[in-house]
């Protein structure tokens, strides 16, 4: 699967370089250096404690390395807070989703970003219209169909709040994509609805990062998959060119071949 328009000899959106993260004298990270190409969806999968999580949280600012650097474009960027990391153009669905229940779809898409008016030019409101328009907008962008906008999003399913959460990074202009576990804890159809928003980001030229202990999701998204134990990243692979079983002896036993 060739990412949506991209020449595969384009050079990489991200490159991570030699990147290592220790918390005392646990190596969470060792040493991985991986190239993320533009507009592809790639899978990090790996057992609990692999080092595929606290990678992330690296690109993501949450967590800066002890060692290497990441680059985009070829530019070496500081990812030390998230930040750092928004204005790179790197966005992070954490599994929390981060969501306000009271609070409408516009107003969690907008959550710190609300556009204000002022009334009689002296009092700010929220700007409520163009929260609204612009979340049609951006939900109409990506094939997004959300029957309840002005509803709390506590009343919203599980598959619907991971779609206001993404429709919210999606504002921002990402270029990449991060999403930890997307598909965990929704139901057969609704995380077939998050598997089709993520193909939408890829055709409208996001990269997307995807770390999932589902391998059948992984097969049917993934352009390639990238595999992580004990903190080392064991390889890389084209997803056309490999197999479950192949994936399943990298995680397991840490074998290529």
């Amino acid at each position: 699967m060739e990412a949506s328009g991209v020449p595969p000899d384009a050079p990489p959106l991200l490159s991570i370089v030699g990147l290592s993260k220790s918390y005392g004298g646990l190596r969470a990270v060792d040493n991985v250096t991986l190239e993320i190409r533009r507009a592809e969806v790639l899978a990090v999968v790996g057992d609990n404690g692999a080092g595929k999580s606290t990678l992330v949280k690296a690109l993501a600012g949450a967590q800066p390395p002890d060692e290497g650097e990441v680059r985009i474009d070829g530019k070496v960027v500081e990812l030390r807070t998230p930040r750092d990391a928004e204005a790179a153009g790197i966005g992070c669905l954490h599994q929390g989703l981060g969501l306000v229940d009271a609070l409408d779809v516009p107003e969690n898409v907008f959550l710190g970003r609300e556009p204000q008016i002022r009334v009689l030019g002296l009092i700010p409101q929220l700007d409520h219209r163009t929260m609204r328009e612009r979340t049609i907008e951006l939900l109409d962008r990506f094939g997004i169909h959300l029957p309840r906008l002005n509803d709390p999003v506590s009343r919203l399913s599980g598959g619907q709040r991971q779609t206001v959460a993404i429709s919210r990074l999606l504002l921002q202009d990402v270029r990449v994509v991060i999403m930890d576990e997307p598909m965990a804890a929704l139901g057969v159809a609704e995380g077939h609805r998050v598997l089709d928003l993520v193909r939408s980001m890829r055709q409208q030229g996001i990269t997307v990062l995807v770390i999932s202990h589902n391998l059948e999701h992984v097969f049917q998204l993934a352009d390639r998959i990238a595999v992580m134990k004990n903190g080392r990243l064991i390889g890389v692979v084209a997803t056309a060119e490999t197999t479950r079983e192949a994936i399943v002896r990298m995680i397991t036993f840490g074998q290529t071949h």
